[in-house]
């Protein structure tokens, strides 16, 4: 989701690990994004199917679980000093601060379309709607980090854009019961900006890092993670509370039809989940590669449709089911073109490096 300078890759404290230790941290990590990004889905149309409403609180969740990336945070710090002292100069505090807080304010943004979106739609519609963010993270990619448009990715937005254009005209589309069409069409709306905000957010963070920050190691991710969440979290809070929705969230949790205990519950444990997807995806970019983290976060959005298939009895009519196929052509088109990308960079790498072992042989 973020992508890497491979070059910082030889900092990270994965590659210390044994055969079988990586193994298990990579097949954990795909565990916790995957698990994550479901569970975080279907726990929010579940909030609104007990009679939730609030898009504040469901926003709000979202980020209110941050702390949570404190105790990875917490358990490489004996690896912050050797990052530290390896990198360049660092911009100063007010930049910084400056820098979170308007990335902050886009992921409060981000996340209140997502909400809005949700409650609108069913988890399965949601979700193929949410794989779009590849086309464009395709198209911001090209116009703020330089990335080339290669006849795969066209084609991957192109397939893409049809899916989603699949799932707006779909007449017998299943949202929610007593969603209107233009509610529908307000859902659709929704996450589909959200997606393309979600994109945009990618990019200025990948621009940050190369611009601002001027390095990508994991203590880094993880603190503009945790910050931009506080200030996401701080956004939320201040929409709750002026937009008088706190005065309701007494009554929601007695109306709740699954009891005020699973309220509580459901609120918690989305707020968990969100975070540890964060983890998986973080987790992933450093132990494998960004290609590797982006494939199972995209894998991610294909399993929830079918997770709420069996938890919601979500309906796949035809339209739905061709639109999968669409978006799962569309997404191995992206990923078939990353790959052809990391694989030429690998064997440039590995040709540099034997120009320079021979080299060296040559001068001794």
């Amino acid at each position: 989701m973020l992508i890497q300078d491979e070059n910082l890759t030889d900092r990270s404290p994965f590659l210390k690990l044994r055969r079988w230790q990586w193994w298990l941290l990579v097949a954990i990590n795909i565990l916790f994004l995957i698990a994550g990004q479901a569970a975080a889905v279907l726990l929010g149309r579940f909030y609104y199917d007990q009679g939730g409403n609030s898009t504040w609180m469901a926003t709000f969740v979202q980020t209110a679980g941050f702390p949570i990336l404190c105790i990875p945070l917490i358990f490489l710090h004996p690896y912050q000093k050797l990052e530290t002292s390896t990198s360049s100069t660092y911009p100063s505090i007010k930049i910084v601060a400056l820098l979170y807080f308007v990335l902050g304010l886009l992921v409060a943004g981000d996340n209140m379309l997502y909400s809005v979106g949700l409650l609108y739609l069913s988890a399965s519609t949601y979700s193929l709607i949410c794989a779009t963010q590849l086309a464009f993270n395709a198209v911001f990619s090209y116009l703020l980090n330089s990335q080339k448009l290669t006849a795969l990715i066209l084609n991957s937005v192109v397939i893409l854009s049809l899916s989603a254009a699949l799932i707006a005209v779909n007449e017998d589309s299943d949202g929610p019961s007593g969603v209107s069409k233009g509610k529908y069409l307000v859902g659709f709306i929704c996450t589909l900006g959200a997606s393309a905000l979600y994109s945009l957010l990618l990019s200025l963070m990948q621009l940050s890092f190369q611009k601002v920050l001027r390095k990508e190691t994991y203590n880094v991710v993880l603190e503009m993670q945790i910050y931009t969440s506080l200030v996401a979290t701080c956004v939320s809070t201040a929409g709750l509370f002026g937009s008088g929705e706190w005065k309701g969230l007494q009554d929601e949790m007695k109306g709740f039809k699954s009891g005020r205990v699973s309220y509580v519950l459901t609120l918690v444990w989305a707020a968990v989940s969100w975070q540890v997807c964060a983890v998986g995806v973080v987790g992933l970019i450093f132990a494998v590669s960004s290609l590797f983290s982006n494939v199972i976060s995209t894998l991610s959005l294909a399993i929830t449709p079918l997770a709420a298939l069996l938890v919601f009895h979500d309906e796949m009519n035809g339209v739905k089911v061709i639109a999968m196929l669409l978006a799962l052509c569309g997404f191995c088109s992206y990923i078939y073109q990353n790959y052809l990308d990391d694989t030429k960079a690998r064997k440039s790498e590995s040709q540099s490096h034997t120009d320079d072992v021979i080299q060296e042989s040559h001068h001794v």
